[in-house]
């Protein structure tokens, strides 16, 4: 029997263990943290419980996708509960949209923001639902080595998608800013401005408004847990606190790994941990990027993120709330052209206690605050400081509501954390963008070309950034790994 290692045990790494172990390889993880996940753990603290990392549940066909691959269904291993509403956009005080759990609902919002704008929005969730049958049920399972995989009889027919633009097409269609904000956001989850992004991927705004937002009761580290559960029902072996030194490589093959200063044997070797940090595990003639190539790659958002324990129920706010009540192009010319500290940040703040009670103490609330920032940023404590100040103080007069006084704790994570927990390239938090020019067989490479029985997962290659295309990436790496190995 072949024996793999994988290195990392987020998503991507997890998924993948299942796969190769079901064909039969003896599968080892080897995770730094002293928990399994990667940037998907939980933060635990005063009887109050936080996802450190993502925190949406979206595209559930795809998780049934994967456990269905084991005879499995996702209700096997955690309860799921749609939420609503899925969640809702403050642009002032007064002034907010709630996007609700069913298409009439968001049609109804939507004429009440614009009469007679559902119209539009039909047409285009009739589009996006099109796009999404393609690229989710067959284009993004697909391993990226070759351009000719993005042609397709349907694809054909879609190739002005990919050379248009999420934003142009969106205000083609839609004159009030606010439902272009709302149409936009979904694309952020990709990593990149909508003025950046294909076209093509508007099927996010079918995954959004047509799939629904859901939540795993207990929270996202829950459907880790159950993905573990699944890998060591199929006799993967985990191992935690193992810090990845080096991966040896002989003749150019891959032959084991250095963790915590002890040599382990393996045939194949598979890093789901950060690309460009597994590439400087090996010796300088076995990378295939340079630095110069990572660098001038376009890289998601990094993000500031706040832990804050409450001492009472908040108000007029829902599970999932985005504050847009600042000006949306400044805030992405910070992020992705200037590098720099926003003025007045956008941001997104998530209270996983008003649907789910065990996640605080009884009449207290855990909200999780994110800033999108610059990856690579300068990140100090005062700093950090400042901008909850600034997010706090707005978020208080929007929702109408004192807060400042009820906060029990706050623990803050940011660029330093991810770098040092994750290894993160310039401390991105979602990993590289899916702009035109770094999609499928553009994007980093699955299988290393310099050397055999060496692989890659994650959100650095193929099919990118998200939780449902890093179980994609585990099985399409599972699937070359059998066709090469």
């Amino acid at each position: 029997m072949k024996k793999i290692i994988i290195i990392g045990s987020g998503f991507s790494s997890l998924a993948s263990s299942c796969y190769l172990a079901q064909q039969g390889y003896e599968v080892e993880i080897f995770e730094k943290n002293d928990t399994i996940g990667g940037r998907a753990r939980q933060f635990k603290k005063d009887g109050f419980t936080f996802d450190i990392g993502p925190t949406w549940y979206w595209m559930p066909d795809v998780f049934e996708r994967f456990f269905a691959d084991f005879n499995k269904k996702p209700s096997d291993y955690y309860d799921l509960l749609k939420l609503s509403p899925a969640y809702q956009v403050f642009f002032g005080k007064e002034e907010k949209i709630t996007i609700g759990d069913t298409l009439e609902k968001i049609y109804t919002e939507f004429d009440r923001i614009e009469p007679g704008s559902s119209k539009q929005l039909k047409k285009l969730i009739h589009k996006a639902k099109d796009n999404y049958n393609i690229a989710i049920k067959d284009l993004v399972y697909r391993p990226g080595e070759s351009p000719l995989e993005l042609i397709t009889t349907e694809t054909m027919k879609k190739l002005g998608q990919f050379f248009s633009t999420i934003s142009k097409e969106v205000r083609k269609e839609f004159k009030n800013i606010k439902l272009v904000q709302v149409l936009e956001f979904p694309v952020l989850f990709l990593g990149a401005k909508p003025s950046n992004t294909p076209a093509f991927y508007n099927f996010m705004n079918f995954a959004d408004f047509g799939l629904g937002t859901w939540h795993p009761k207990g929270g996202m580290y829950q459907v880790i847990l159950g993905i573990q559960k699944l890998a060591e029902s199929l006799g993967v072996k985990f191992n935690t606190q193992q810090n990845v030194e080096k991966i040896i490589v002989e003749n150019k093959t891959a032959k084991g790994i250095i963790a915590n200063g002890k040599q382990h044997q393996a045939d194949v070797i598979l890093s789901g941990a950060d690309y460009h940090h597994s590439e400087t595990l090996l010796d300088l003639q076995y990378r295939q990027y340079s630095e110069n190539f990572w660098n001038k790659k376009t890289f998601a958002p990094s993000a500031l993120l706040f832990y804050v324990g409450f001492d009472k129920k908040l108000k007029t706010v829902e599970h999932h709330t985005l504050f847009f009540d600042v000006d949306f192009e400044k805030h992405a010319h910070a992020i992705y052209d200037a590098n720099k500290w926003p003025e007045d940040p956008l941001f997104y703040a998530s209270f996983p206690s008003k649907t789910d009670h065990n996640i605080a103490p009884e009449d207290q609330e855990a909200g999780i605050f994110l800033i999108p920032l610059a990856p690579g940023i300068n990140d100090e404590e005062a700093l950090r400081e400042q901008y909850f100040e600034k997010i706090i103080t707005r978020f208080e007069t929007i929702t109408q509501q004192e807060v400042k006084k009820n906060i029990i704790f706050k623990e803050s994570f940011c660029v330093k954390d991810f770098i040092k927990e994750y290894n993160s390239y310039k401390g991105n938090a979602y990993g590289l963008a899916n702009t035109l020019l770094q999609t499928a067989f553009l994007r980093p490479k699955l299988k290393s070309k310099n050397v055999n029985g060496l692989y890659f997962t994650g959100q650095l290659t193929v099919p990118g950034p998200g939780v449902p295309p890093a179980l994609i990436s585990g099985k399409l790496v599972s699937d070359l790994i059998k066709k090469y190995e």
